[in-house]
């Protein structure tokens, strides 16, 4: 069965703003919660959260009420965690992204399995998935559409849309999948807003922040990997993705730019280059200045690449309040 991915460029408003918690969320995979975070300021109360990594569900539990539970969704009973109106979660994607070797076989693939299961047992009204774009062409579209062929089977009316997060108001360009379920006997349907319709770009969420501390940079030396391409984005431009991985973080927009010498061969300009400090890092991926995050430096850059920009997630969240809203 074909499915059409949709791809959205137009700007369009997001009409759901200050809105009380009346609808319930647990979530899968919460990591540091940045789409916890998103759909919490959008209309939604985190009741429960789930996530193998201790670090990140102790910064989840810094900024939250949610009750998290720290472990590996596979050893879980799933009759115990509460039911709730929507469950959201975004499943590790390791095995699945363009930036490593794409394996179907790679055990964490199938950790989506988990989250079929929860959707079965509770039935929510509807889930979130995010992930990254390359599970779309991963055994040439085998895995993706045998991943909504199994939530369809559970019941729902499935989706899955392919958006840049800088057309959210998320200062870098950053594409991910958001597949949504609807359950079928709501007679509703999912689409994602095309557009938040506001443009940030790095001055704007940079510009202001302090000078960052020593230790809140990656100070690791710069690898070929690093060094095949250029890593630099000026003040008036989105950032590249960012990353989990620490020694792999763009660099800050006061750099000079790079110079290419070669075949996947740049050098550094003429001045100081320096990495994007992990708070930088998190400011790019709309966390709130204030954000707390937990464990050594590299652990703070893993938690912030691996989340969902807040300003995403409350795109989502909008829309799948106002879905909410008509149920009767």
């Amino acid at each position: 069965m074909q499915r059409k991915i949709e791809i959205f460029f137009r700007n369009e408003g997001d009409p759901v703003t200050n809105l009380k918690q009346r609808y319930s969320v647990v979530s899968l995979f919460c990591g540091a919660g940045g789409l916890d975070m998103g759909f919490e300021n959008r209309g939604f109360r985190t009741i429960w959260a789930n996530d193998i990594d201790k670090h990140a569900c102790e910064t989840h539990r810094r900024w939250s009420k949610t009750e998290v539970v720290c472990g590996d969704i596979a050893h879980l009973d799933l009759a115990k965690i509460p039911r709730a109106d929507v469950i959201i979660g975004g499943f590790p994607c390791q095995g699945f992204s363009l930036a490593g070797p794409r394996k179907l076989d790679d055990s964490r693939n199938s950790l989506y399995r988990h989250f079929v299961q929860l959707v079965e047992q509770q039935k929510p009204q509807i889930f979130v998935a995010e992930n990254v774009k390359g599970i779309l062409t991963l055994g040439k579209g085998q895995i993706i559409d045998a991943i909504l062929k199994d939530f369809e089977r559970k019941g729902y009316r499935v989706s899955a849309t392919l958006v840049n997060a800088a057309d959210y108001g998320v200062p870098q360009i950053r594409w991910r999948v958001i597949i949504v379920g609807v359950r079928k006997d709501l007679d509703l349907e999912f689409r994602m807003p095309s557009s938040s319709g506001e443009k940030v770009v790095l001055r704007d969420v940079l510009g202001s922040l302090p000078p960052p501390e020593p230790d809140e940079i990656c100070e690791a030396p710069y690898s070929s990997r690093y060094m095949s391409r250029n890593r630099k984005k000026g003040w008036n431009e989105f950032s590249f993705t960012i990353p989990a991985m620490a020694k792999q973080a763009p660099l800050h927009p006061s750099s000079p730019d790079m110079i290419k010498v070669g075949v996947d061969h740049f050098v550094f300009g003429e001045g100081t280059s320096r990495r994007l400090s992990y708070r930088e890092a998190a400011a790019i991926q709309t966390f709130p200045a204030e954000m707390e995050f937990c464990g050594n430096l590299t652990k703070k850059y893993l938690q912030i690449g691996n989340a969902v920009p807040v300003r995403l997630a409350e795109s989502v969240a909008s829309r799948v309040y106002e879905l909410l809203e008509r149920v009767k």
